[in-house]
């Protein structure tokens, strides 16, 4: 099967170089891809590439149903092992695309989870009870998510020359490398003024000198798991059930809109690429609105 694992690399190299992926999504695409022509090419005994026809790939599909995988997984899957004949067919390597007349499952439209206003206070309030530097990192770091809505993986890349306080911004580098600017409350710059003067230096080693803003015990770049790590356990001593990576990410874009934020404008905050992504979060805002008139409502 050395054939096809090198046409997968091949492929995964053009993503990498060519669309600029991110190394997470390139992750997914290499354990979906080697899935598929594992179970191609050594359950099914296909041959070659233009071997494969739309039944092959439909009993691999249903055999990741029945090992119990959701619908957006299948359509992850559907995804990727599409763009990757298109991307054999364009690089001549067979002569067919058999997933042409496959369709991706319909997916049942899931709205992310959202935090009020008064629950993002009590969780960014409750860092104070954290020992120094800690608490000053945390707090400004719960600051940032929430006054910007970037994402965790964003929030941990961040160096401190990407910090304007005095101008009010911060310069996030999203998907694929693409740069865009978000301003910044005076909650968030007050928080990362203090993280900078009293505790950034205490965290930071002499001998492991980093650009990196926030950093861990150790004095080196906090992770995306150490981040979650914090966030699930404050989120546990306050009393909030339901924490999700991309929760603070949510409540700003919500309550943005809900206080009459242009739908453009928080695309742009999000870095979105499509403005259909940034729907999502009006449909948040009329499910909020119906629960609202449900209950307070004498005749609803």
């Amino acid at each position: 099967m050395e054939q096809q694992t090198d046409a997968v690399a091949d492929y995964l190299h053009f993503l990498r170089v060519e669309r600029q992926l991110a190394a997470n999504t390139l992750t997914s695409y290499e354990r979906d891809l080697m899935s598929y022509v594992t179970h191609l090419f050594e359950v099914q005994n296909i041959k070659h590439f233009d071997d494969i026809e739309r039944v092959h790939i439909l009993l691999h599909l249903q055999q990741l149903r029945e090992a119990g995988n959701t619908a957006r997984t299948v359509s992850r899957h559907i995804s990727a092992i599409r763009s990757f004949h298109q991307f054999l067919l364009r690089e001549k390597r067979c002569a067919n695309d058999p997933t042409v007349h496959i369709e991706l499952p319909k997916l049942e439209q899931k709205l992310p989870e959202v935090l009020t206003i008064e629950q993002v206070d009590t969780l960014i309030n409750a860092t104070a009870n954290a020992k120094p530097p800690a608490n000053i990192r945390d707090r400004a770091m719960l600051e940032l998510l929430y006054a910007t809505g970037m994402r965790i993986s964003e929030c941990i890349d961040l160096n401190c020359e990407d910090l304007h306080l005095t101008m009010g911004f911060v310069r996030v580098f999203g998907k694929g490398g693409k740069e865009r600017i978000v301003p910044l409350g005076r909650s968030a710059i007050a928080a990362c003024e203090t993280y900078l003067n009293q505790g950034r230096f205490v965290l930071e080693k002499p001998e492991n000198r980093t650009e990196a803003l926030f950093l861990n015990q150790r004095g080196k770049r906090l992770t995306r798991q150490g981040v979650w790590k914090l966030l699930k356990g404050y989120a546990s001593k306050v009393g909030i059930e339901k924490m999700t990576p991309h929760i603070f990410r949510h409540s700003f874009a919500t309550h943005l809109i809900e206080n009459g934020a242009d739908l453009r404008a928080v695309q742009e905050l999000l870095g979105h690429a499509d403005i259909s992504t940034t729907q999502i979060y009006t449909h948040i805002s009329k499910t909020r609105l119906r629960e609202v008139y449900k209950t307070f409502h004498p005749r609803a």
